[in-house]
């Protein structure tokens, strides 16, 4: 009988070691959660504000772009303005080389 109370008295031992055991990792695994829970919402957050900068610079290239496009169509829309008027001179020098004074090719008679 005395063993048994012994062996008893081990057993309780045993049973209140583990008990603190589990109750430490409990602790532990408790608090290792809400320090990457913490952590994860910082990752988003850097993530977020990344994104966010990248967004911003994004934009003022789309800007920059537009502005560029825009001036670049009105330089070409002067150009072609020139061009016409360039051709029609030419035009214009032509009919009086050919025609002389006459009045241009609309005043001749055909014969």
């Amino acid at each position: 009988m005395l063993h048994d109370v012994s062996e008893g008295g081990s057993l309780e031992a045993a049973i209140q070691r583990l008990d603190r055991a589990l109750t430490q990792l409990d602790l532990r695994v408790t608090g290792l959660a809400a320090q990457a829970g913490s952590g994860n919402g910082e990752l988003f957050d850097l993530d977020r504000s990344a994104l966010a900068a990248e967004l911003d610079a994004a934009r003022g290239r789309e800007r920059e772009l537009e502005e560029a496009g825009a001036q670049a169509s009105a330089a070409i829309g002067l150009a072609i303005a020139e061009l016409r008027q360039a051709l029609t001179d030419d035009e214009d020098e032509i009919e009086d080389d050919v025609f002389g004074d006459v009045g241009g090719a609309d005043e001749v008679e055909e014969v």
